[in-house]
């Protein structure tokens, strides 16, 4: 066993005697099905504490030569699986941490001679008797090896974007890493399975990778890896169950991550959640909120006003493709809203190729980021909701109205809108502090249409359930109306108790606001 070469399994030892463990090795069963053929470089990219390093200790674990770990992993999904014994500690593992080596070198060249000669050190004690043709060329001592013992490699990778994100303006080091990798594993009959992780996607150079070669797993497609991308919503309610924590309330604080159409939990925020007995911001806690500032400072194309959006509650349609995977080479406010999906901060829809802010912990965030620097409106509309939300649970429609167009007459105006859609939106962020007691649903199916704005009361909150009817150049009775003709009550299915029903109108020639109020049951 040597320090990258072959490693025991007390890394992974640990996360099996914690409080909290889930069951994710059924990772092995795929990266078994992939070993040794074309599929066999696989890149996988997720945001900070997402479990990345977890994985890779539990397959280093599970396939290293290093250890016996048939005890670790006899209770566990993989062991029931056909190849379960036929890997089991079965093969040579090489695991790295790239961001180790680099703040552990002044440059690249020094840190990739560094890696080389400490992998060397290992690779030499393990296999006695080989002769190396160039014990500065990494890619040849593997060679070497293989071609004298006929041993292949697993190669496990950590942080292996961070130069990427350390040191995101050096062109000429990013392309010289980029080169060491691809020599290293692209094409080399010494490679069995490369696992390697990050937080961003390859490195793109215009339309083409220097390691095209990965299958790509990222938060824009996580593919048939999107079970193990985080914590399933199956998952965590077992595991409100056994801790006794409210379900409702781990959902609207830690979901909302929607890859390839299943609901991912953030990780790091559930397990802290059940382990404090403690509903908080733990995994933006982790990190200063500093790096979204300067992100959303940036304005390209509209990125404002997307922002706004998004923290009202829409969801913002996004073209991911052009993204260049990294830190600087932004081109419009699509490649910073990309590059926000792939730090956690946003997700995304790969149907609809929309994305949005996906839960309280990471909305708080945003919340933060916007204190200043041009969103004054909107932080003046946000510290106003629960005055506005007191109005109109009291159905007072002449504050309700005076209040809504207030938002909307700002000196600049938060939103142009002119359309029911648009204000829709203001309305959404306007009642931004109702978050904290209702569930709140844009366009929710009902009845025999779809109901603008739906305020659902969490556990705990005695207020009435409400529904939204907005109408532009139509008065507010009209939207009251509508409401009731068309059974939008019926979207409530699983809440029975009083229902506000407000109908709020805009008139575009005097630019008033009027609204009307109506209480019904369900």
């Amino acid at each position: 066993m040597g320090i990258y070469l072959n490693p025991g399994n007390e890394l992974f030892r640990q996360v099996i005697n914690s409080v909290i463990y889930v069951d994710k090795t059924g990772l092995i069963d795929y990266t078994n099905s992939v070993m040794n053929t074309t599929q066999k470089e696989i890149c996988v990219s997720r945001p900070r504490r997402f479990g990345k390093s977890i994985a890779e200790n539990m397959l280093a674990a599970y396939y290293s030569r290093g250890c016996d770990s048939r005890e670790l992993f006899s209770g566990l999904k993989i062991a029931k699986t056909a190849d379960f014994e036929t890997h089991l500690n079965k093969h040579n593992v090489i695991h790295i941490d790239i961001q180790k080596f680099l703040s552990s070198y002044p440059d690249m060249k020094g840190m990739l001679a560094g890696l080389t000669a400490e992998l060397f050190f290992d690779l030499k004690m393990e296999f006695k008797g080989v002769e190396y043709y160039n014990t500065k060329d990494l890619p040849r001592i593997f060679m070497d090896i293989y071609s004298q013992k006929n041993e292949k490699f697993i190669f496990i990778i950590d942080e292996w974007d961070s130069i990427f994100r350390v040191h995101k303006d050096d062109k000429a080091s990013q392309k010289e890493y980029l080169d060491f990798l691809r020599n290293l594993l692209k094409d080399q009959p010494y490679v069995s399975l490369v696992y390697m992780t990050g937080i961003l996607p390859v490195k793109k150079y215009g339309e083409h990778s220097a390691l095209n070669m990965f299958k790509e797993y990222s938060m824009t497609n996580q593919k048939s890896l999107a079970e193990f991308t985080g914590f399933t919503e199956k998952e965590v309610e077992m595991l409100c169950q056994k801790y006794g924590m409210s379900f409702e309330q781990m959902k609207s604080w830690y979901d909302g991550y929607l890859v390839n159409g299943l609901s991912i939990y953030n990780p790091k925020s559930v397990v802290e959640a059940l382990t404090e007995k403690v509903f908080d911001n733990y995994w933006t806690q982790t990190e200063t909120y500093e790096a979204l500032k300067v992100h959303i400072y940036r304005n390209e194309n509209g990125l404002r006003d997307k922002i706004i959006q998004m923290i009202s509650g829409e969801k913002i349609s996004v073209n991911t493709k052009k993204f260049q995977n990294d830190m600087y080479s932004f081109e419009s406010s699509d490649d910073v809203i990309t590059l926000l999906i792939h730090l956690g901060y946003l997700t995304y829809d790969f149907d609809t190729k929309t994305a949005w802010i996906p839960n309280k912990e990471v909305q708080e965030q945003f919340i933060s980021s916007i204190e200043d620097r041009g969103f004054e409106k909107v932080m003046e509309a946000i510290h106003s909701s629960d005055e506005l939300l007191k109005y109109t649970l009291a159905r007072n429609s002449e504050k309700v109205s005076e209040m809504i167009g207030k938002v909307h007459m700002q000196e600049t105006s938060i939103l142009k809108y002119n359309d029911e859609n648009s204000l829709s939106c203001v309305l959404a962020l306007a009642y931004y502090s109702a978050r904290d007691t209702y569930t709140i649903y844009r366009e929710m199916p009902g009845g025999e249409g779809f109901a603008d704005l739906v305020f659902v009361p969490l556990k705990g909150n005695s207020n009435p359930a409400m529904i939204v009817e907005l109408k532009c150049d139509k008065g507010a009775d009209t939207a009251i109306d509508q409401i009731k003709k068309r059974k939008y009550a019926e979207s409530l299915k699983d809440y029975k108790g009083n229902v506000l029903l407000v109908g709020i109108s805009y008139d575009r020639k005097s630019k008033e606001h009027e609204c009307r109020f109506e209480m019904a049951e369900v």
